[in-house]
């Protein structure tokens, strides 16, 4: 068992924090906002992840996770630190940083003894070096001689299946300046000596910059079969059979080769245009990843232009799926808002919205009283009256559209399956008129 502090109870300092209570070690996160605090103590988890409610519950009742609001306890409490907070997107597209170094001053203020400090944001390359540099200043003008480690262990998460992946990861990155951190690593990651994971341990740069590159890479690849699948479309190719062919190349894998309205969430978005931003920084450009920031963008309002194509004098569109992907509640960048936005600016459509779960999160987006928009509770209450309706997001949910029913309840059969859920051609034979990406 470790005494571990967690900074942050946003998605991955949540996160992190049930996994490292479930494998026994003695938790404390901390954050800032009191009302969230108050929740988390009472077991209500702050955001939708499936199994992070039931590691919570656990948790807490074997008193190995505790959460404050109290920034002296929580440092006092941890010999590991991992700061896990916000690294938002500052107006000129790099990471701003404000919170991870507010962190680091209030660990240098309240430490009285040894700490390792892990870095658990997504922060740009050198962020580690510059951290220890600055703790160590500050602890000089406190005048206290205490000794202190800091290390980068970036995390792979994805959305809507964290909690597994925290327990089952690919690869554990560890950036270190000092034997003494790699040590105290291994031993907390020794959980998966048995399953034989790989420990890649590196310098901290290295640590950075393996994060930024395999998102990077990542929405690259997502945005690549984006564009080969726009361009199928006008030579009359079928985008899913490309993308089928190109993923039995063991070089090029199945894997992110799935056409759709463009890539969102908290993670790819920000860290392509902070990786462009470093880049810049250094005289070395990214073009290629500027690109993909570029087509990205492109892509979303691509698909609200099919839509808008489609009905030049406007109509009721019943879009389903608010969130950047199934099995999250989480709506940043996600493409289904760019897409409700394009078509509550051009002033001609109603819009009645439904997902599973992120309705509140939409709501707070764009504001509840638009007399434009219905919010449905239901798929069923979505349909009623739509001219089309729009397949934003592959919940599962959607996967089951009774066709014969909804032909029935809409005022027009038309689909447009943004993410190719279904093959147009069991679509058209109920008598839809089916737009895909790519087919």
């Amino acid at each position: 068992m470790q005494k571990i502090t967690v900074i942050g109870t946003g998605y991955v300092g949540l996160i992190a924090g049930l996994g490292f209570a479930k494998w026994g070690n003695e938790v404390v996160c901390l954050d800032v906002i009191p009302e969230k605090i108050q929740k988390l103590q009472q077991g209500i988890c702050p955001i939708y992840e499936p199994g992070a409610e039931v590691q919570l519950s656990d948790g807490l009742t074997s008193g190995r996770l505790r959460f404050t609001c109290d920034v002296k306890e929580a440092v006092e409490h941890g010999e590991l630190i991992f700061i896990a907070v916000g690294t938002p997107e500052a107006p000129d597209g790099s990471a701003d940083m404000k919170y991870v170094y507010s962190a680091v001053d209030e660990i240098a203020d309240y430490m009285q003894s040894y700490k390792l400090v892990v870095d658990k944001s997504t922060v740009p390359v050198g962020t580690a070096r510059a951290l220890k540099e600055r703790m160590a200043i500050r602890l000089a003008r406190l005048g206290k001689d205490i000794p202190f480690d800091v290390a980068s262990n970036p995390e792979f998460l994805r959305e809507g299946r964290a909690v597994g992946d925290f327990n089952n990861p690919d690869r554990i990155v560890l950036g270190v300046f000092s034997e003494e951190a790699e040590r105290r690593l291994r031993t907390l990651y020794k959980v998966f000596s048995r399953s034989n994971k790989p420990i890649v341990v590196t310098t901290p740069e290295t640590a950075e910059m393996i994060k930024y590159a395999s998102n990077a890479f990542l929405a690259t690849k997502i945005t690549f079969i984006n564009e080969i699948a726009n361009l199928c479309e006008q030579v009359g190719a079928n985008a899913l059979e490309v993308a089928a062919a190109m993923g039995k190349d063991g070089r090029i894998s199945p894997k992110f080769l799935h056409p759709g309205p463009g890539y969102g969430g908290s993670c790819f978005p920000k860290d392509t245009k902070a990786l462009a931003d470093t880049g810049v920084k250094y005289n070395a450009p990214l073009t290629v990843v500027e690109s993909v920031i570029a087509a990205n963008e492109r892509q979303k309002q691509r698909a609200a232009r099919k839509v808008m194509s489609r009905f030049p004098e406007g109509g009721t569109i019943a879009l389903l799926g608010l969130s950047f992907k199934p099995e999250t509640d989480d709506i940043r960048e996600s493409p289904a808002i760019a897409i409700a936005q394009a078509l509550m600016e051009s002033g001609r459509f109603d819009l009645r919205l439904y997902d599973p779960k992120a309705m509140e999160n939409t709501k707070a987006a764009l504001g509840e009283n638009h007399p434009e928009i219905v919010w449905c509770t239901s798929l069923a209450d979505a349909v009623r009256n739509a001219d089309a309706i729009v397949l934003a997001t592959e919940w599962g949910e959607f996967s089951t559209l009774d066709f014969v029913r909804l032909k029935a309840e809409m005022a027009q059969p038309i689909l447009f399956d943004l993410r190719n859920i279904y093959h147009k051609e069991e679509v058209t034979a109920f008598g839809f008129e089916h737009y895909g990406t790519g087919v």
